[in-house]
C-alpha cells in the first residue's frame, strides 16, 4: 500500500503532479521543473522530504554502533554537529549514504527513503550489545527550506539565531511555536535548512513558512527540481551514482572514508582498493553540443564504449547538458573529451572539475 506524507492533502490542493517514489505518493513538480529549480537558486523554495528515513541509535554503546556501520568518523562529532557519511558492505560496496547527527545522549541517522527498510535491517543485523535502534521515520515530517532567502524566511518564525548555525550544525528550538530540529544542511548546494518535527504539526509549519516567505516569492518545489539542483552541485544519488556495486573511493567520497578511525564494516576491502588504486572514477561532464544525457546512456572514448551515464540533465542554469558517469581512471582527467551517445548520435563532452554551478 502506497504511503502518504502528512502534507499529502496540501500537495493535491496545489495540483502537484504526484508520483510513487520510494513507496510514497510524492510531488514531482507543481508547475515547471525549470522554474522551480530557478526559484531555489534565486530566492527560496520548500521541499516536502518526509519520505526520508530517521533511525535513532541510543545507549552506552551508541557511538560504537555508529562507528561500526558508517565510514566517516562519528567520534569527531561535537554535540549539535552532523556529518555526511555512508554505510558499506564487507566488500566495500555502498549500502547507502546518510547524515549522522550527534545529540547529547543519542545519534540520529537520516537515510534515503528508498533504502530505509534495507538500511534498518542492515543495522539490526550488525547490532552490538549496549545500544537500542529505533526507526522513527513514520512519525516525523521533514521540510527542506532552501535558497538564498531561506534564513530570512525562517528567522521571522523563531528566536533561535539562525545566522549563528554553521554549515552541518543544528539546534533544537521552537519555530512557529513548534519544538523541532533545525539543521543547516540541504541537497541543493544553496544556503538552507532542514526542519524535523512531529507529523501533527505539518500543515501548521508549512503554512507559517509560506506566509513568512511570501515577500520572496517562495514556492513549493518537487522531486524533479530536487534532482536537477543536486546534480548541478555533483551530489550523488543512491541508485544512480552510488550503489552496492560502487565503492566510496571511486565515487569521489574518499573525503568521508576515514580508514584510520578504527575498524568498520568494509574497511579491509577499502584499504585494498586504496593500496591497489581505483580502476575507474565518477567523472562530471558537460556536453559541447545540444543534447539531453539521460541515465543509462553510453559513454564512448576514441570509438569504444567506456561507461554509462549515471545521472544527467539539461542544467537550467548553464542551459547545457550535464552529467556524471564512471569511466576508466586514465580517461577521468579534467579536460578529457568523451562522447555521450544520445539517440544514436555521439555528442562530444568535456570532463570538468565539479560542481557544474
Amino acid at each position: 500500500m502506497i504511503k502518504k506524507t502528512a502534507l499529502n492533502n496540501i500537495h493535491h490542493k496545489l495540483n502537484a503532479k504526484m508520483v510513487e517514489f520510494a513507496g510514497y505518493e510524492m510531488p514531482i513538480q507543481y508547475h515547471s521543473i525549470r522554474e522551480e529549480h530557478k526559484r531555489v537558486r534565486e530566492t527560496v523554495g520548500v521541499f516536502d522530504v518526509s519520505h526520508m528515513g530517521e533511525i535513532e541509535v541510543r545507549g552506552p554503546k551508541a557511538l560504537n554502533m555508529v562507528q561500526k556501520v558508517t565510514i566517516n568518523d562519528a567520534a569527531a562529532l561535537e554535540i549539535g554537529q552532523e556529518q555526511y557519511s555512508a554505510m558499506c558492505y564487507a566488500d566495500g560496496g555502498i549500502v547507502d549514504d546518510l547524515l549522522v547527527y550527534r545529540f547529547s545522549d543519542y545519534y540520529l541517522l537520516v537515510v534515503n527513503a528508498a533504502n530505509k527498510d534495507k538500511d534498518f535491517d542492515w543495522i539490526m543485523q550488525n547490532k552490538i550489545d549496549g545500544c537500542e535502534i529505533t526507526d522513527t521515520s513514520d512519525a516525523v515530517t521533514q521540510l527542506a527550506v532552501q535558497g538564498k532567502k531561506a534564513e530570512a524566511t525562517l528567522q521571522k518564525l523563531t528566536e533561535a539565531d539562525l545566522a549563528a548555525i554553521k554549515y552541518y550544525r543544528f539546534v533544537e528550538d521552537e519555530l512557529a511555536g513548534v519544538h523541532m530540529l533545525i539543521s543547516r544542511t540541504g541537497y541543493t548546494g544553496e544556503p538552507g535548512f532542514e526542519l524535523y518535527f512531529q507529523n501533527e504539526n505539518a500543515e501548521k509549519i508549512w503554512n507559517a513558512v509560506f506566509d513568512a516567505g511570501a515577500e520572496f516569492d517562495i514556492e513549493p518545489i518537487g522531486l524533479g527540481a530536487r534532482d536537477s539542483l543536486r546534480l548541478e552541485k555533483k551530489m550523488c544519488l543512491y541508485g544512480n551514482d552510488i550503489d552496492q556495486t560502487t565503492n566510496p573511493l571511486e565515487a569521489g567520497l574518499g573525503w568521508i572514508t576515514k580508514l584510520d578511525k578504527g575498524d568498520f564494516i568494509g574497511r579491509e576491502a577499502l584499504l585494498k582498493v586504496k593500496e591497489q588504486g581505483v580502476t575507474r572514477r565518477l567523472a562530471a561532464f558537460v556536453l559541447q553540443e545540444t543534447g539531453f544525457p539521460r541515465h543509462g546512456y553510453e559513454i564512448y572514448y576514441e570509438g569504444r564504449k567506456v561507461g554509462e551515464v549515471t545521472s544527467g540533465t539539461v542544467s537550467p542554469i548553464l542551459e547545457k547538458g550535464i552529467g556524471m558517469g564512471y569511466v576508466p581512471k586514465d580517461i577521468s582527467k579534467i579536460g578529457t573529451i568523451i562522447q555521450i551517445k544520445v539517440r544514436n548520435k555521439l555528442i562530444p563532452a568535456e570532463i570538468i572539475k565539479p560542481p557544474f554551478v
